[in-house]
């Protein structure tokens, strides 16, 4: 297994899990979207995460799909599985079974539709990260799950050895600095949120869990090694050009906003599985008179090492 603190950077993009007509899975699509990330030069990938509607999946579904990824990447980047269920017995169970498998890593969510208290959440988090050795993202996004999980939060749980980094999408670009003053650089900081990416790595995020580069990666994982490469004269065009779409990360519809734009992009379907329905025609004339723009303006990308487009 890798070590976190050397290959747990970069662009991660949260990949789309693909569905075909009848809305079952289509694990062969999602490693066709897989591949192309891989292509595109992106440092890692994010299974079963928001984007991928892991709680749309059943569990024989979810093995399925982490068991042919697993068989695809290879070990060529790592490889992160969402964790989001409904109890921490059925979360520790899930993570049993991507340890099985063989992921990199977890990243953990609160547990789903209870929205527990802030000893409670603690108390999920350790229970999930007992259940495997596998090292643990912590994943806070109040504004989706409604349960914040705050830098004194986090602090507390240091002494869980297996707790390595943690996912931050609350916008709130201020705790990457009130954790740090916490806890030094004992977890690894990921940015969460698209719109405020370049924000988060001035602050000190090392990596990104993406949901809009998975329809344009090679932009998105340029950005993010120009920012953290400090050339932000470079990066700022690339910022203001995508910056329209990284807003869609923010909306509670984002799931089919990236889906669609994925589509439009020819990356991908636009199916989601209800009770995601598909975006109203004002919403899917929006999405594509942005996607219509950024695909006509796509900026002239600053050499940073990623392989040559295919």
């Amino acid at each position: 297994m890798s070590d976190p603190r050397t290959t747990w950077t970069g662009v991660f993009p949260a990949v789309t899990t693909q569905f075909r007509e009848d809305f079952s899975l289509d694990t062969p699509a999602t490693m066709k979207v897989i591949e192309a990330l891989l292509r595109d030069g992106v440092s890692g990938l994010v299974l079963c995460g928001t984007v991928g509607e892991n709680t749309a999946l059943t569990p024989a579904e979810k093995t399925e799909l982490l068991e042919a990824t697993v068989a695809t990447v290879k070990g060529r980047v790592p490889v992160i599985v969402g964790v989001a269920e409904y109890t921490t017995p059925f979360a520790a169970a899930t993570a049993r079974e991507a340890a099985r498998i063989g992921v990199d890593g977890l990243m953990v969510m609160p547990a789903m539709v209870y929205p527990a208290k802030p000893h409670e959440t603690i108390a999920h988090f350790r229970g999930v990260a007992s259940a495997t050795d596998l090292p643990v993202m912590i994943y806070n996004n109040p504004p989706s799950y409604r349960t914040d999980v705050t830098p004194t939060m986090l602090a507390s749980l240091s002494d869980v050895e297996t707790i390595v980094a943690f996912k931050e999408s609350s916008g709130d670009t201020r705790r990457f600095v009130d954790l740090r003053n916490m806890t030094g650089d004992r977890f690894i900081p990921f940015c969460g949120l698209d719109d405020v990416v370049v924000e988060s790595i001035a602050l000190g995020a090392v990596g990104w869990v993406s949901g809009l580069s998975n329809v344009f990666p090679r932009e998105g994982e340029t950005l993010f090694r120009l920012a953290r490469e400090g050339r932000i004269p470079e990066a700022l065009p690339i910022y203001d050009w995508f910056m329209p779409l990284l807003h869609l990360d923010a909306r509670s519809d984002l799931v089919q906003c990236i889906k669609l734009c994925e589509f439009i992009a020819g990356r991908g379907t636009d199916r989601t599985r209800p009770p995601r329905l598909p975006l109203t025609p004002d919403e899917r004339a929006e999405v594509a008179t942005l996607m219509e723009k950024a695909m006509a303006n796509r900026p002239a990308l600053p050499d940073v090492g990623l392989p040559k487009a295919a």
